[in-house]
C-alpha cells in the first residue's frame, strides 16, 4: 500500500472542507432543523472522510477500495440531505454556491482515488 498518509490526500482534505462548511451552516439552524436534517447531513458528510481514513488504515487494497466505495455512498447521502435542506428553505443560494463546487470536485476525485488504489504504476 502507499506510504502516503490519508491526511495528505487532496480527496481527504476536500472531505474535511465539505464537512466543516456543513457544520458551520447547520450550527446556525433552529433546533428542530438541527436535530433532524442537520444531524443527518453532518453524520453523512463526516462519514466521507472517516471512511477514507479507515480504508487507508486497513492494510489491504481490497479493504481500502471497499471503504472508498462506502465514502462515495456517504457523499451521495450528503447530497440527498442537502437537497432536502434546500427544499425546506434551510439553505440559502449562497450556501449552495459554497457547497456545490466542493461536491463537484470531490465526486470525481473519489472515483480517481478508488481507481488508483493498488495501481502501483500510477502512484
Amino acid at each position: 500500500m502507499s506510504s502516503k498518509k490519508f491526511q495528505d490526500l487532496t480527496v481527504y482534505r476536500l472531505t474535511e472542507r465539505l464537512a466543516d462548511e456543513i457544520w458551520k451552516i447547520v450550527n446556525d439552524w433552529q433546533p428542530l432543523a438541527q436535530n433532524t436534517v442537520g444531524r443527518q447531513i453532518i453524520r453523512s458528510a463526516d462519514s466521507i472522510g472517516a471512511n477514507i481514513a479507515e480504508g487507508a488504515g486497513r492494510g489491504s487494497f481490497q479493504d481500502n477500495r471497499r471503504f472508498v466505495r462506502i465514502a462515495r455512498g456517504s457523499l451521495n447521502e450528503t447530497q440527498h440531505w442537502l437537497r432536502r435542506a434546500y427544499s425546506r428553505n434551510l439553505l440559502t443560494v449562497e450556501q449552495v454556491d459554497t457547497l456545490k463546487p466542493i461536491i463537484n470536485e470531490l465526486a470525481p476525485k473519489l472515483n480517481s482515488y478508488l481507481k488508483s488504489i493498488g495501481n502501483t504504476s500510477k502512484n
